[in-house]
């Protein structure tokens, strides 16, 4: 069973950059406003399987560092996990939510009825797209 549960944005960073910057300095996967965020992980066993943190602006909230231990992919976490932040951004009185998204990952967001509203862009050599979504 998976447990969804608020965490410290320092319980991020292991999983952050384990998944999203092994090739970086842990510092990398810091976000300067980190303090500021809601941070979530989800728990099997008390061992932290994903994390994803979200930042709320009055009606717009964004979620980033999403990313789920790779031998725990394809199994639904980051589905539970991403439809917890919709509603917890939802209760917050966001009316749309964003993030900077992976390509690669393009299909599982839009499987969540969000969509791309940028061109493509890139973080090193990796090709993103801003994807977007009305909460309302």
């Amino acid at each position: 069973m998976i447990v969804i549960q608020p965490i410290s944005p320092e319980q991020t960073y292991p999983l952050r950059h384990r998944v999203l910057w092994p090739d970086k300095p842990l510092d990398y996967v810091k976000v300067e406003n980190d303090e500021q965020g809601y941070h979530f992980g989800a728990f099997q066993n008390d061992t932290l399987l994903a994390v994803i943190s979200l930042f709320v602006d009055g009606q717009v909230a964004r979620f980033r560092k999403f990313a789920t231990d790779p031998a725990y992919q394809r199994q639904g976490i980051g589905t539970q996990l991403l439809n917890h932040v919709i509603s917890e951004a939802k209760k917050a009185g966001a009316e749309t939510l964003w993030c900077d998204a992976r390509l690669d990952a393009a299909a599982f967001y839009e499987r969540f009825g969000m969509a791309p509203v940028s061109d493509v862009f890139y973080k090193g050599p990796i090709p993103y797209a801003r994807f977007s979504m009305r909460l309302v």
